[in-house]
């Protein structure tokens, strides 16, 4: 059985090449209330309005988010706001922009991923998953039955076979563009030539897929679809490929030289008064410690060793790197393997976090006190007690974790930039 093929997207009704940068929005997790009112402010259609419906959360209350948002996914496509695609096609996507003045381009392929639980080894995952955001994504998916947005998903191709479709994909000119605020530019063509489907089924169907980002819309995916199998079998219906054994999903090469991944830093607080000579004298047990004066970020550069920029909120700032006779691998209790014990974030999270400050993964009202930045300003900014910034996870280490069946502990991984939701959707009634 082939492992993608082609769709009748859900797109926004438009002419070719038309900019929808006022309809789409990034993918629903990183969308705060504030950065929500703004883009429905642009335009009321905004896929947001389906992402994050208006209503309350809990699904028993009249007029919850998912009544709402399965109303205005019937409302859009009957007002033809929403139509579907001509024909069937797996859909090619580029991303364009800047990274420190160097442009940099990255492409996928947007298809339905047929569905794998991932004991069978072929979606692999490399993060844990919240079990309230998946109840939350079920509902909405319950409630619309569409995949609203994609999971991010890579496939190895060191020889660079896939290059020439996306070079013939993307000759033409593109069905339709969007530029989002940090000036990240997507377009998107069709495949719609059966050779060339075809050519990418047999490409990327060899492969294992690694999920990059979504885990959370994949598990729901699966979710979703053992509850329609059932449903179908109580009601003796036996239907062949439907729509909810497969995930909309964009691929992406990980061998391709511009596929960037970026660190998530940590900002932390104790769960009482801290004590920062206390923090310090406890990390100095098994981490070297560098006073830094200028340039935190590059401090991290030259590390050899697990290494953390450390700021407490007294100022100090320090480069903290393990102690060179200190294996993490042999430090670290429990039975994962030694490249999950020698990643930076576990290092952070089970040397660190764990023992010095008790936020524990395993103990959920621990990581309330456990918040997330992406920039080195958002990182230092006042709030937090501890604040520690790390350098990227490398794909050699993702792919070493995930081939091992093991996850990696929350937020190890940042590709930038995050997908565009809005530009395609699929439904799975």
């Amino acid at each position: 059985m082939s492992l993608v093929r082609p769709f009748r997207a859900r797109m926004y009704r438009h002419e070719p090449g038309a900019d929808l940068s006022d309809l789409t929005a990034p993918p629903y997790d990183v969308v705060n209330p504030e950065q929500r009112a703004a883009l429905l402010a642009r335009n009321d259609h905004n896929v947001v309005a389906l992402e994050l419906p208006d209503g309350p959360l809990d699904p028993t209350v009249p007029g919850n988010r998912y009544e709402t948002g399965a109303e205005t996914w019937r409302r859009w496509h009957d007002e033809g706001i929403l139509v579907e695609d001509a024909s069937p096609a797996i859909y090619v996507v580029e991303q364009s922009w800047k990274h420190e003045g160097t442009p940099i381009r990255r492409r996928g392929f947007i298809s339905a991923v047929r569905l794998h639980p991932f004991s069978d080894g072929v979606v692999l995952p490399h993060e844990r998953t919240l079990p309230k955001a998946i109840s939350d994504r079920l509902d909405l998916t319950r409630a619309t039955a569409a995949n609203l947005s994609q999971v991010f998903g890579l496939f190895s191709d060191p020889a660079g076979e896939t290059g020439a479709l996306f070079d013939a994909a993307t000759a033409g000119e593109p069905l339709c563009t969007s530029t989002d605020a940090d000036g990240v530019v997507s377009r998107l063509w069709a495949i719609r030539d059966a050779a060339a489907i075809d050519a990418v089924s047999a490409i990327v169907g060899e492969r294992q897929v690694f999920i990059a980002d979504g885990h959370h819309r994949y598990t729901t995916a699966l979710a979703y679809r053992d509850e329609r199998r059932a449903a179908d079998a109580a009601a003796g219906r036996t239907p062949i490929d439907p729509a909810y054994d497969f995930v909309m999903m964009t691929l992406v090469n990980m061998d391709d030289p511009d596929l960037l991944v970026l660190p998530t830093h940590r900002r932390a607080r104790a769960a009482g008064a801290f004590d920062v000579e206390g923090f310090w004298r406890a990390l100095s047990e098994r981490f070297d410690l560098t006073p830094i004066e200028h340039s935190p970020a590059s401090a991290l550069e030259d590390a050899d060793r697990s290494a953390f920029v450390v700021r407490t909120a007294d100022g100090s700032t320090r480069l903290a790197m393990i102690k060179a006779d200190l294996d993490p691998a042999r430090v670290i209790e429990g039975d994962h393997s030694d490249g999950w014990k020698r990643l930076d974030v576990t290092v952070l999270q089970e040397l660190i976090l764990k023992p010095l400050l008790g936020i524990d993964p395993d103990v959920p009202e621990t990581l309330d006190r456990l918040s997330f930045a992406k920039t080195v300003d958002d990182a230092f900014a006042e709030g937090a007690d501890a604040t520690f910034l790390l350098k990227a996870t490398r794909m050699d280490q993702l792919r070493q974790v995930a081939l091992a069946g093991e996850t990696m502990p929350q937020k190890s991984t940042y590709f930038y930039p995050k997908l565009a939701s809005g530009l395609v959707m699929r439904s799975l009634a």
